[in-house]
């Protein structure tokens, strides 16, 4: 069993995607052990929903949603905003959300939907509250990846490009990008009490992913998952020993799978890389200069 009996008493994690799945049953977990939870997604009736079902199962009253919308960088803005405002500290960022299947469209910020919703939008709320995450050290970012991101490919002057990729395709570039993202972050906080590991669901049970799936691809994929998937419950254990486990407390830079070390991807080594792809993501969300504190030392 993937377990810890560590307390997260006194600590705030947010939780994207938290209002089902996955997401859901992590800000269960770590509800159960006294942290404050704040759950995000983009649907208020989802989220209302799930804070009262939390807040009822776990008894933990110190459960909080805001709204949050990846496909939005204005939203995330919004959010990250809100969140260094009104809160004193952020100690576990848990970037959960994600999806399949999604429109090969464009965004309004002019992203590919899938690349914003499964990294860019993860990207830029990560980098407007690591100084929050800093203050608040020791501190830990999970990052939600799969094993697509083995058949990923990065191409920067065409990584948000329409109509060149697969669904399968962009979806392997979104996680292969989160990834890399996470090794660079693992690189440029040594020393300051953050880490950022990345964590595999592998395929599970009982979740909304597959819903923007046409028919036939659904049924024949929910077939599959009914048959070798986790339980949600489960994964969301995996991803509490990750926010709590005190002998993980300085471990970063891995990648973890049924709760044990995983082989991670062969690129996350490949420093020139992992430095184009931050610099590259930043400039396509557009950081402003007083977004932008990296000027300073974090």
């Amino acid at each position: 069993m993937c377990e810890t009996s560590a307390r997260l008493d006194g600590k705030v994690a947010i939780i994207t995607g938290g209002s089902s799945g996955v997401g859901y049953e992590a800000a269960k977990a770590i509800a159960n052990k006294g942290a404050k939870v704040i759950i995000a997604s983009r649907n208020e009736t989802k989220l209302i929903r799930a804070r009262d079902r939390l807040q009822k199962i776990t008894g933990n009253k110190n459960i909080k949603y805001k709204l949050l919308d990846l496909a939005s960088l204005n939203s995330v803005r919004n959010f990250a905003n809100d969140t260094l405002n009104i809160e004193d500290q952020v100690d576990i960022l848990i970037n959960n959300a994600g999806a399949v299947g999604l429109p090969d469209k464009l965004t309004a910020d002019g992203l590919n939907l899938t690349m914003q919703v499964n990294y860019f939008g993860a990207f830029l709320l990560t980098f407007l509250l690591l100084p929050m995450l800093k203050t608040s050290a020791p501190s830990r970012i999970i990052n939600s990846s799969a094993a697509s991101m083995y058949i990923g490919h990065i191409d920067f002057d065409h990584w948000n490009d329409v109509g060149l990729y697969t669904s399968v395709e962009v979806l392997a570039n979104s996680k292969l990008a989160m990834a890399l993202f996470t090794a660079e972050l693992d690189r440029r906080l040594k020393e300051t009490g953050i880490t950022a590991n990345t964590i595999d669901p592998f395929v599970v049970r009982d979740t909304d992913i597959l819903n923007n799936l046409p028919s036939l691809t659904k049924n024949i994929s929910q077939l599959f998952v009914d048959v070798i998937g986790q339980p949600k419950e489960d994964v969301g254990r995996q991803i509490t020993v990750l926010a709590a486990e005190p002998e993980l407390e300085k471990v970063s830079g891995e990648h973890y799978k049924f709760c044990k070390k995983w082989i991670n991807h062969w690129l996350v080594s490949d420093q020139q890389l992992t430095e184009q792809l931050w610099e590259t993501s930043k400039n396509v969300i557009n950081l402003s200069h007083d977004e932008d504190w990296e000027h300073n030392d974090i």
